[in-house]
Parts: C-alpha cells; sequence; structure tokens
C-alpha cells in the first residue's frame, strides 16, 4: 500500500483518484488498527459565512465496512490478512460505485458507445479476490497481446538477445499506448481468433486454463449489462484432460539440475523447487509454508491447497518427510516461511536460466516439478492411489494421466533399443 497521507482526524485516502466516487479510506485507531470506510461525495450546496461570503459546501457520507487492517504488521500471517482485508474492500468500493452509476445514469461503468472494454476489464481485476487472480491478470494480458499483435511476432522468443527484447517490448508499448475496444467489437469471430492465438502460445493446458479465466470476465461483463451477448457462446478449446502435455524431468535429469550451479543463482528458489520435485507441491503451496506445517517428531509435513482449500474434502494434504527433505527445509520461527520466494515471475525467470545452465532442453515451468513427481515414482513403483493422495487429488481422476505418461516412457525406452533382426 502507498504511504499514509494523514488528514487531521487522523483519515488517510486508500484508493481512488480525483472524480472517483465512493473513495477506499483508512482511519488510524489506538489500539493498532485501521479501520476502513468508504467516503461518498454527494455534490455541494452554496452555503454562506458568518461574514456574508458564500462559499461551497461540499456534502460527503461514510459507510463502514467493518473491516480493520493491521497497522505496523510483524508476521507473514499478519501481512496476508491485511492483503486480503484490502481486496475484500476494494471489490466493496467497486460494487458501490457500480450502483451509484446505474441509479444515477440508468447503466454501470459508462454502458454507452465511447466505453473501452479494456477499462472495464481491469477494474474487474483490480476488484477480483479469489484465488485464481493472478490468471485473471494473465488472461487480460494475453488479450491485450491479441489484439495489438495477433502474430505473437513481439513475444519474446528463447534465443533472443537483449537488444531484440528491447525493442520488441517498445513496440508493445507503442502499441498498446491508447488502445481501446468498445463491447460491441466482441464477435464471435475475434473470440475464436483469441483462443487460435492462445493454443499457438502456449503448451500443454495454458491455453485452456487462460480461456476458461477469460470466459470468466466475459460472463461477468454479461451479467453487468456491459455486454449483450455472450461472445464466447461456443467457442471452445478442447483437450484430453487423461493426457500429460507438460515436459517431465527425469530422475537423471533431475540429479543434473541438482548439481548444476550458476552465479547469481537464488538459493531460495533452488531449494524450493527441488522440495516440489520431491513432494509433488504447486508453487502456490510451497510459497506459503510455514515451519508451523512441519511435524518434526513424526517426519511429516502438512498443509492445505491453495487451489481447494474450503470446496473439496481433499484439500488437506501429509506427506512424510525423509532426512533430505528436513535437511532441506531446515528448522526456524513457527509463522516464518520455509521458502521466501520472490514474484512467480521472477522464479520462472530464475527456473528458465538455471535449466538452460544444465544443459535440459525442455519448456519447465514451476508446474513441471508436480508432473516429474508423480511420474517418477509411478515409474518407481507407487500404486496410482498413493500417488493420489501425495497430490492431494479427491479421486484417480486427475492421477490417471500421469500412468499413461509412465506407458508412452516404457514404450520410448524399449522403441530406443536396437532394432531386432532374426
Amino acid at each position: 500500500m502507498a504511504k499514509k497521507n494523514y488528514r487531521g482526524n487522523n483519515t488517510y485516502l486508500i484508493e481512488g483518484n480525483t472524480g472517483d466516487n465512493p473513495k477506499l479510506m483508512g482511519q488510524s485507531l489506538s489500539d493498532g488498527h485501521d479501520s476502513l470506510y468508504l467516503e461518498f461525495y454527494l455534490g455541494y450546496e452554496v452555503a454562506e459565512s458568518k461574514n456574508g461570503n458564500t462559499y461551497k459546501k461540499v456534502n460527503r457520507s461514510t459507510e463502514r465496512l467493518g473491516l480493520y487492517l493491521w497497522q505496523a504488521p510483524r508476521t507473514p500471517l499478519e501481512r496476508q490478512q491485511n492483503k486480503e482485508t484490502l481486496e475484500i474492500a476494494k471489490r466493496i468500493r467497486f460494487e458501490r460505485g457500480q450502483e451509484l452509476l446505474e441509479r444515477a445514469e440508468g447503466y454501470r461503468l459508462k454502458k454507452d458507445k465511447d466505453i473501452n472494454f479494456l477499462t472495464w476489464m481491469w477494474a474487474y481485476y483490480e476488484a477480483y479476490t479469489k484465488a485464481d487472480k493472478r490468471h485473471i491478470k494473465r488472461a487480460y494480458n494475453c488479450f491485450v497481446d491479441y489484439l495489438i499483435d495477433p502474430d505473437d511476432t513481439f513475444t519474446p522468443k528463447p534465443d533472443w538477445t537483449k537488444e531484440q527484447r528491447e525493442k520488441a517490448a517498445k513496440e508493445k508499448a507503442k502499441r498498446t499506448r491508447g488502445l481501446k475496444i468498445k463491447p460491441q467489437q466482441l464477435t464471435k469471430e475475434m473470440i475464436t481468433g483469441f483462443t487460435e492465438y492462445l493454443q499457438r502460445r502456449f503448451k500443454g493446458e495454458g491455453a485452456h486454463t487462460l480461456y476458461a479465466r477469460f470466459k470468466k470476465i466475459i460472463k461477468a461483463a454479461v451479467e453487468d449489462d456491459i455486454i449483450r451477448k455472450n461472445p464466447c457462446t461456443g467457442v471452445v478449446i478442447k483437450i484430453d484432460n487423461g493426457t500429460l502435455k507438460k515436459d517431465v524431468l527425469s530422475m537423471e535429469e533431475m540429479q543434473r539440475l541438482i548439481t548444476t550451479h550458476y552465479e547469481g543463482e537464488n538459493p531460495e528458489i533452488r531449494r524450493a523447487f527441488i522440495f516440489c520435485l520431491y513432494c509433488g507441491l504447486r508453487w502456490c503451496d510451497v510459497k506459503d509454508l510455514t515451519f508451523a506445517n512441519v511435524d518434526y517428531s513424526n517426519r511429516l509435513l502438512r498443509f492445505e491447497q491453495a487451489k481447494t482449500k474450503g470446496h473439496s474434502s481433499a484439500s488437506g494434504v501429509v506427506i512424510p518427510l525423509n532426512d533430505g527433505l528436513l535437511d532441506l527445509i531446515g528448522k526456524g520461527e513457527r509463522a516464518a516461511l520455509i521458502f521466501p520466494l520472490p514474484s512467480h515471475t521472477m522464479c520462472l525467470k530464475a527456473l528458465r536460466h538455471w535449466t538452460k545452465r544444465a544443459g535440459i532442453d525442455k519448456h519447465i515451468t514451476w508446474h513441471c516439478a508436480r508432473h516429474s513427481f508423480a511420474v517418477n515414482i509411478l515409474n518407481n513403483g507407487a500404486n496410482i492411489k498413493t500417488v493420489a493422495s501425495l497430490l492431494g487429488h479427491s479421486g484417480l481422476k486427475h492421477t490417471e494421466k500421469y500412468t499413461r505418461a509412465v506407458d508412452s516412457l516404457k514404450e520410448a525406452a524399449i522403441n530406443s533399443l536396437p532394432e531386432l533382426k532374426l
């Protein structure tokens, strides 16, 4: 959050520019918390002072949200609570602003011919509070990329030089500046082109995942009467859920990666990725692990999956820890993070640099660690129910794709033998 510029009554602005209505405000309390509230501008009236001069008297009202922030969060838990509380407050502010527009002007977010749908999309993202918010933002960015560069000419390629990357970034910035699209321009033909663009640009389930988030944005726009008819209806990206599409690291490649070091490497990213290779965790789970999740006496790791927490009976996962994994974890304060990681983007950049240095010519993302873990333990004799339990799957449906991957690896191994001639 930006620096607090306090008013005389210990209040300060959190979100809202000139002309925005309402604004999200905070008020400092003596108990170490800030109380959040909305401030509504209700116009002004001409008033007369005691000495007979006239002035504009601004009318405002407030709505207390019953939400509070820690003024000086000291622990990761308090910082996370502040983050979640702010997201809720921003969502409420967005909805109240929509209600004001609807009452005053008969539409939400200026549903006239001049609305920029990209502006609405970004407002939806900023007010979004669910766990997949990062994917919502990425879907927005991909749609913008499609509009300015449908042939994917300016997306950096692995072999590009620094100069090529900088030139492409400048061109994309130039094309993005002033970009505007009206809701009525969102046709089925445009959406079909967007799905084809996603499938060209992304491997595995990436295209399907991003299109699912894009459809969520479009559905919200229809519900808010920004768009009259859903242009995504009938436009699909089909995937075979039983097939593993991401690259997998073999045991030999894992060892090669572990023994590879390079100047400037981030030791936390290195530790966390190796841990995921040996435990099958997602990035969103490993980044939030604290030492409180480790049961040292019973040599177990216990945590709830961020992806399924609150809506799956299998959201809780228990993983046995061997000596190597316990050494990798180490010890610390219960509330402290085991792996203090930078952003997801920075982790991916470091991972790609690391795999390249190890001579691994595969498209390895963080999620590949989870897939590699499942395939390798199945290949070494683990049964499918055990793997499903370790991965936190509620059934065997999602685990079966790993058995198919193992079968294909075995077939490839047999086919690699010299041709048999009798």
